[in-house]
């Protein structure tokens, strides 16, 4: 583990970052977080499930976007220094706005009303599954191709 603090855009031990409004911070993950909302509706509209299907839009948006979100931490805390707007442009707007757990759990309630509890239970541990192995996968290649050994502390 480093010593960097956990959100390095806000450090609520100073007293004036507590209460003040962060402006650009805000305008980033805002920019950030329409592209990500955009990108996810582009590939919902490609990809629609059918009435009890599986809806494989959303998991493969989240699934995607927890490799991207592991990619992108080791690249911004590891790899190199990133300016201090590229996390929340990239990871809490962009990835953010892509990811969709809200409609992952609109998604398998759908499942349920359509007489397709398998289906939906199958949705529902299948994608919490694939997301947290590709946070990990992504973490893991980033690492190996920049040659980064993880701390193991």
């Amino acid at each position: 583990m480093t010593d960097r603090p956990i959100d390095p855009d806000v450090d609520l031990h100073v007293p004036a970052q507590r209460t003040e409004l962060h402006w650009p911070v805000l305008a980033a993950i805002a920019a950030g977080g329409a592209l990500g909302a955009l990108a996810r509706h582009a590939v919902q509209v490609a990809l629609p499930a059918p009435p009890g299907g599986f809806p494989w839009a959303t998991f493969w948006i989240n699934v995607s976007g927890c490799l991207l979100i592991g990619v992108l931490m080791v690249l911004i805390t590891e790899v190199r220094q990133a300016h201090r707007l590229a996390r929340p442009f990239l990871g809490v707007g962009v990835l953010g706005g892509y990811t969709t757990f809200s409609a992952y759990a609109v998604d398998f309630v759908r499942l349920v009303q359509d007489r397709a509890p398998v289906t939906g239970l199958a949705y529902l541990a299948g994608t919490m599954a694939a997301a947290l192995a590709a946070v990990a996968a992504g973490m893991w290649l980033t690492r190996r191709i920049a040659g980064v050994k993880a701390d193991t502390r």
